[in-house]
């Protein structure tokens, strides 16, 4: 039994988690690379992202410091754009491309862009669930187990299983809203004369990896759910 579920989880969660590794080595490896290239017009990722905001008439969007590397974000309840030191502070080439980047979702913002919004309301559900989700399948499991309960166990664990799926959710939500942010990051960034086309390939290379990080979580996710799906219908058979 236990080996039959540990492979499954091998078939089914491991790809993504190893995909999800590969893609964050490619970010820093890319950000590495081009955060030591100053741009040529010498701005920092948050006067950059000040010049793109400020172009929209966001000027009411502050720009605001955060720590941890590569914590930038951008937050639509404050209408804040958190910038880490190395991206608001510097004036590399990837700096800038990340800046630009949470400035796009700004602009998502400013546009009631629908995924960017549905993706910020689910956001409660999905930190409830991604916890509470397992603790209940579990729970349902060890009722099974140990009382007998089948029924009982099993609507439980389906319970559980549905709160869990909401992250599923929003990995796959998340994805068109990464994905536009980018395109409307290079756009402006190309538009606004901020960077040249050849340094866009610096931009290009390091949104295209973060990128990946989002499409490895989603498919984590969804290998993840299925996991647990087989798991029951396994068990109910």
């Amino acid at each position: 039994m236990f080996y039959g579920s540990f492979s499954l989880w091998i078939l089914l969660a491991l790809p993504g988690l190893l995909l999800g590794f590969w893609a964050q080595m490619k970010v820093k490896r890319a950000f590495g690379k081009y955060s030591k290239i100053r741009n040529s017009r010498g701005l920092t990722g948050a006067q950059a992202a000040r010049l793109i905001l400020d172009h929209y008439g966001l000027r009411h969007v502050s720009i605001e410091e955060t720590q941890g590397m590569l914590s930038d974000h951008y937050d639509p309840r404050a209408k804040v754009l958190r910038l880490s030191p190395d991206v608001g502070r510097s004036p590399s080439i990837a700096a800038v491309g990340v800046a630009a980047h949470e400035s796009g979702h700004a602009l998502q913002d400013a546009d009631g862009y629908a995924a960017l919004k549905l993706r910020s309301a689910i956001v409660p559900a999905v930190q409830f669930g991604s916890w509470l989700g397992p603790l209940i399948i579990m729970g349902g499991f060890m009722l099974m187990a140990l009382t007998g309960a089948t029924d009982l166990g099993y609507t439980l664990a389906w319970g559980g299983l549905i709160l869990f799926a909401l992250t599923a959710i929003f990995a796959i939500v998340t994805l068109p809203v990464e994905f536009n942010a980018s395109a409307r990051a290079k756009k402006e960034l190309v538009a606004m004369n901020i960077l040249s086309r050849d340094e866009m390939k610096g931009v290009n290379e390091t949104l295209n990896a973060a990128a990946l990080t989002y499409v490895a979580a989603a498919i984590a996710a969804i290998g993840q759910v299925l996991y647990y799906v087989f798991l029951l219908t396994g068990r109910r058979r």
